[in-house]
């Protein structure tokens, strides 16, 4: 996240003695993206944070693209078959090699701490509630939550209630988007959301030393290290690399007289893809305007919009948690009777997250298994 935050205690300067009150000097490590030339945190750990003793089997993992018909589809995720924690909950559904867009059905708080060596991570949190404990400190989740965890966070999830995820993983950074953003990266007076809207951890500090096995996904599997001190040791940190919230319910949407394309909905960024929210709103003001957005052939994106609460302008029987995929090579738009329907209306209720990715999108088998396969025909008029 583009601006500074510090927690705990560290020293006046970097890279110089710093001692715990018996004169032992605590272990000082750098935290960088793209090597030294990109965002940064120096945190400052009780023991070593390369202290592993053991080293576990590497559990593979695949993901398996299934052949399909080149259609439209609407995905009933409230159907897929997940359960337990945080991680061993997800169901893979679609991927590129930009990103991978899961399900989770969560009602087990994880055991041991997780670290995702291969990508930045995006939770959004539909349903339930728990709390989020990191080497940089904890953070209450609630439903609406946008949970930003950037690569190489160490982390678990505990949960108080089920909890209904919606997972986006990228091979790149996360970040705000780039027109809302000043040259010294604050968010701009223009921008649907603010600084102030962010949530960063509540500093915690060292907790009770044990050994502590983390389990780390690479590119083709997590391996298990089993540490000889628990990693959430760190007396302070000071930087710009750290999790963070953002619920999408502080999202300001921006209107228009006429329809506003998607990208004023823009939330987040990545290579590859874009993530958006679809907000509660007032609707179009000019006297002749059409609230319902127009036919779309959207060339060069895949576009998945996921259901959160709600009626959507544009769609009919579509439930929450559902979700629709609408891939490039075919215009989508409202069906019969949404355009009529839409006239004179003053405001949408919907609450939607949209994902658009710039390189095809490949389904998974648990996707297909809830697909609804009349979806594809939902455009004609009866």
């Amino acid at each position: 996240m583009p601006f500074y935050q510090k927690r705990g205690e560290i020293p006046t300067k970097r890279h110089t003695q710093f001692r715990d009150d018996t004169s032992n000097l605590y272990w000082e490590e750098l935290i960088s993206r793209k090597g030294f030339s990109h965002m940064y945190t120096n945190v400052y750990h009780v023991h070593p944070p390369t202290s592993v003793e053991a080293v576990g089997e590497l559990k593979k993992y695949n993901l398996k693209a299934v052949d399909q018909t080149h259609r439209h589809h609407h995905i009933r995720t409230a159907n897929v078959e997940s359960d337990g924690d945080a991680i061993s909950s997800r169901i893979p559904l679609f991927f590129n090699s930009d990103v991978v867009i899961s399900k989770a059905h969560v009602k087990e708080s994880m055991k041991s701490l997780y670290r995702n060596g291969n990508a930045d991570e995006v939770l959004f949190i539909h349903t339930g509630s728990g709390i989020f404990k990191s080497n940089f400190g904890n953070m209450a989740l609630t439903a609406g939550d946008y949970l930003v965890i950037p690569r190489g966070v160490i982390w678990q999830i505990d949960v108080k209630e089920d909890m209904r995820i919606l997972v986006t993983e990228s091979s790149s950074p996360i970040e705000t988007p780039t027109r809302y953003r000043n040259k010294f990266g604050q968010l701009l007076e223009h921008s649907p959301f603010s600084e102030r809207d962010i949530c960063t951890p509540d500093f915690v500090g060292p907790v009770d030393d044990s050994p502590m096995d983390v389990e780390v996904k690479l590119r083709h599997g997590i391996q298990t290290y089993g540490y000889q001190h628990h990693p959430f040791d760190i007396v302070g940190w000071d930087g710009y690399y750290f999790p963070y919230i953002f619920n999408i319910n502080d999202f300001m949407p921006i209107t228009g007289k006429i329809h506003q394309p998607p990208p004023v909905h823009q939330t987040f960024q990545a290579n590859g893809f874009v993530i958006c929210s679809f907000v509660p709103r007032p609707f179009d003001y000019h006297d002749q305007s059409v609230p319902a957005p127009y036919a779309h052939s959207n060339v060069d994106s895949d576009e998945i919009i996921y259901y959160v609460e709600g009626n959507f302008m544009s769609r009919k029987g579509i439930d929450e948690q559902s979700i629709s995929y609408h891939p490039m090579g075919l215009p989508h738009g409202p069906q019969p009777g949404k355009i009529e329907e839409s006239l004179g209306a003053k405001e949408t209720n919907e609450l939607a997250v949209m994902i658009d990715t710039f390189k095809p999108l490949n389904m998974t088998e648990a996707a297909l298994n809830v697909d609804d396969e009349d979806y594809p025909y939902s455009w004609i008029e009866s």
